[in-house]
């Protein structure tokens, strides 16, 4: 017989009904409160309005026993002092009237009823009270005498009390009825709360037992992910590394065939644009005399000539800096960056200090700048650019800033690969590139060298 309920367990523990189950008993543990909560509310409401029903009706006969009080002494005594007290009573036995019927309209008929009456009875007392003092007031004092010894406000006075205390005792057994609702719902709340929180306790251990073996599980497959994830990433850095070592190499394969380029470039073609102008300049004087209008053409000859040198050098110091060579870094830069706002025309700051590079580090340097400025000068259109150069830290910050139109990192193509060659040639000699841009608000680009020890 033990079995069936632990079968049964067992398959719900299994199964997706538990956090079914779940739901629901949370979803009737609210609608329990909920309902539990309004009835309370509504009962507790209806006792605020007996209790203030009940809190008027026995103001209401202390003021008309106040109004008597007054005009008693007021006959007593003719003192005008009793005139106000007795005005103010007879002004709040018409309010607590006023106040009375909002209060007892849901009330049962015969409290209805007797509300009528009661009304009646006070508005007989206050009339009486007041021709009194009226005949009293006219100077009719016998008048006045006969009147209040007829007994007729005694009278109205002992019917205001018997109505008042009749309504008072139906607002008592009202408010009892539903103190005991009170209760009742409270009680039946919290069983469904009780009942409701042991199913929901239920379906927690179930829940529990079954999240430890999900997580056992789990931690065996992370336990297998992370192995395989290690042995990824030792792939990573053993591919990273030779793909660094492979972006050096070819960095300083591209600077050899740079420098073969500009040898070539200064030896030999350096030598033949020479010797072109040479001869130029013998023929000059020949047809100056021979043929005077072949002047013009030489003279174009000439310019073509100085071009094409200009262009050859211009070349030259663009596949290797003789500049870097010969001047150093300091310098380079200088003639760089003066070149760059001469040709742009762009407000162009530097603040260029010395430091401490290996000559394949001051090559990095050099070249980093020099492709920033030709992304600001095909892409930027930006007006002020600073060029900073120091050491910081133990390391050398280079640092290029223009206030041009910027552009989304996120959003560089895969074909872009100057910031990606800038990015692995600084890696390749021990130092991080960062490039931070924003679109509209110009773009900075920062890299951290390792200084040269010595």
């Amino acid at each position: 017989m033990a079995e069936a309920p632990l079968r049964w367990a067992e398959r719900l523990r299994n199964s997706a009904w538990a956090f079914a189950l779940a739901a629901i008993s949370a979803g009737l543990m609210l609608a329990i409160s909920e309902l539990g909560y309004l009835r309370a509310t509504g009962q507790l409401n209806e006792l605020v309005v007996r209790g203030q029903a009940r809190l008027q009706l026995s103001r209401l006969v202390r003021r008309v026993a106040d109004a008597e009080s007054s005009q008693r002494g007021y006959l007593l005594t003719g003192s005008a002092a009793y005139l106000a007290p007795y005005r103010d009573a007879n002004l709040d036995a018409q309010d607590s009237l006023v106040q009375l019927e909002p209060l007892l309209r849901q009330a049962p008929a015969p409290a209805q009823a007797d509300l009528q009456q009661l009304a009646a009875h006070v508005r007989a007392k206050l009339s009486e009270t007041d021709e009194v003092l009226a005949l009293y007031n006219a100077g009719r004092q016998t008048a006045a005498r006969e009147l209040l010894l007829t007994g007729i406000g005694r009278d109205e006075m002992a019917s205001v009390r018997q109505l008042a205390d009749r309504l008072i005792d139906q607002q008592n057994a009202l408010v009892a009825t539903g103190l005991g609702t009170v209760f009742d719902t409270l009680l039946l709340n919290r069983l469904g709360v009780a009942t409701m929180t042991a199913v929901s306790l239920l379906v927690l251990v179930l829940y529990l037992r079954q999240r430890r073996q999900t997580d056992d599980a789990l931690a065996a497959q992370q336990r297998l992910v992370q192995a395989e994830r290690d042995r990824l990433e030792e792939q990573v850095q053993h591919r990273t590394a030779e793909l660094t070592n492979l972006a050096r190499h070819l960095e300083t394969a591209r600077e050899d065939e740079r420098a073969r380029l500009a040898r070539d470039l200064h030896d030999e073609l350096g030598a033949l644009l020479t010797t072109a102008k040479l001869d130029v300049a013998r023929l000059r004087p020949q047809l100056v005399q021979a043929a005077p209008d072949l002047v013009p053409r030489l003279a174009h000859l000439v310019e073509v000539l100085n071009s094409g040198i200009a262009l050859k050098r211009r070349i030259i110091e663009d596949l290797r800096p003789s500049s870097l060579t010969n001047l150093g870094l300091l310098s380079a830069l200088e003639i760089l960056c003066a070149e760059f706002a001469e040709r742009l025309d762009v407000a162009l700051h530097t603040q260029i200090e010395p430091v401490s590079l290996s000559p394949s580090s001051e090559l990095t340097a050099f070249r980093l700048v020099q492709e920033s400025l030709n992304n600001i000068a095909k892409h930027a259109q930006a007006r002020q650019v600073a060029v900073s150069l120091h050491e910081q830290a133990g390391q050398v910050l280079l640092s290029v800033v223009d206030d041009g139109r910027g552009f989304d990192t996120a959003a560089v193509g895969h074909g872009r690969h100057g910031l990606v060659g800038m990015r692995y040639r600084v890696q390749a000699e021990g130092g991080q590139l960062q490039v931070s841009a924003t679109p509209g608000q110009g773009t900075q680009v920062r890299a951290w060298l390792p200084t040269q020890p010595g």
